[in-house]
């Protein structure tokens, strides 16, 4: 059995637990003292209820507790299943003191710690992530938000949570589209912070897609190590915390292009990040050797490559300026070095932007 890891994040008034591990939902001596009173309204799916929601409720006993089960999907980060979150809470009668637990992917995660950061002008939540990419990446640092047909993410709120409970028992049951998808965003931090992350994932990639426990909990342990350190250093993204966006602001067009069900988050920032690596290249700002070895742990990891030619680049730049990224009308993206450091970069030709989308449908792939 995979050994407990544990580490915290330290922000300037309050730091928070990430605790890594199997059997964790079901472990209440550990996450139960951290919920703030004795209310709590946990927020789920319907494919995740049916195999763990009785975990948490059976912790939970002694508690005034209630269920919000959404239906599951990108498609549902909306400001409609966000009212339904509040509904369930004024129903709840939740006080201040009252928790939101978020028992699910990136999505659940995302519209639970909008609804605490929003209900009676903030109250406590606790991160409970289903999936790899919620583990490793959207679960930490406390970005929560809906979508709107406009753009992805465009309302919503710092909020952060008091706890990260990512149970590694619950990637045993994750499609496995989805555990390919979380892949992107383990890929991610060796890209912008450590080129010798990069070398691990490349040794270890066949236990990793075989979810071997170790191999997945080290894994989380080192993505959650990097971005805990980023959100210390810039919580409300300022600065360096804009690097962890590295292949999102194409990926949020692509997203929004396809209507929000065309792909899993992790596929579409896989897809941004070959863009972004290709137009480091172009531009002459990175090797291309790096962005070609990248190209090339992204397919090893069964992740998409190539844009589907009925997204026209122009209309995914004209997508890209409503990016949250972008300021008084310039893109801001972040682009390569070199393997293992990423910056950010304003100006950028339209031109080199259009170019480079273009590379990435035209020169083939997977998917």
């Amino acid at each position: 059995m995979s050994a407990l890891r544990s580490l915290d994040v330290q922000l300037a008034q309050r730091s928070y637990p990430i605790h890594i591990g199997p059997a964790l939902l079901a472990d209440a001596d550990r996450w139960l003292p951290l919920l703030s009173g004795r209310q709590a309204l946990i927020i789920t799916d319907d494919n995740v209820a049916p195999l763990y929601l009785q975990r948490v409720r059976t912790a939970l006993q002694g508690i005034d507790h209630a269920c919000l089960v959404l239906p599951p999907g990108e498609d549902e980060k909306t400001l409609a299943r966000f009212a339904e979150a509040i509904d369930a809470l004024a129903r709840l009668r939740a006080n201040r003191d009252a928790t939101v637990i978020a028992l699910g992917g990136g999505v659940v995660g995302d519209l639970a710690g909008f609804a605490a950061a929003c209900w009676m002008r903030g109250i406590a939540f606790v991160q409970m992530p289903t999936t790899l990419l919620a583990m490793v990446d959207s679960s930490v640092g406390g970005k929560t938000a809906v979508d709107l047909p406009q753009g992805k993410n465009l309302v919503g709120a710092f909020h952060q949570p008091r706890a990260v409970i990512a149970d590694t028992d619950t990637l045993a049951s994750l499609p496995e589209r989805e555990l390919r998808a979380g892949f992107a965003e383990v890929i991610k931090y060796g890209a912008i912070f450590d080129a010798g992350f990069l070398d691990w994932l490349e040794q270890q990639a066949e236990a990793l897609l075989a979810r071997d426990p170790e191999a997945l909990a080290e894994a989380i342990l080192r993505c959650c190590h990097y971005k805990a350190g980023v959100v210390a250093r810039d919580e409300t993204e300022q600065g360096e915390r804009a690097l962890l966006n590295f292949g999102h602001t194409f990926g949020h067009a692509l997203e929004t292009a396809a209507g929000y069900d065309g792909y899993r988050h992790g596929e579409a920032v896989a897809l941004g990040m070959r863009v972004a690596a290709r137009l480091s290249a172009n531009l002459g700002r990175a090797p291309r050797a790096d962005a070609e070895r990248l190209e090339r742990l992204l397919a090893r990891f069964g992740l998409p490559l190539q844009i589907p030619s009925k997204f026209a680049p122009e209309y995914l730049l004209e997508l890209m300026r409503l990016d949250k990224k972008t300021l008084s009308g310039r893109l801001r993206l972040i682009l390569w070095q070199r393997a293992g450091a990423a910056e950010v970069v304003s100006g950028v030709a339209e031109a080199a932007i259009l170019q480079a989308l273009k590379d990435c449908q035209d020169c083939g792939g997977s998917r």
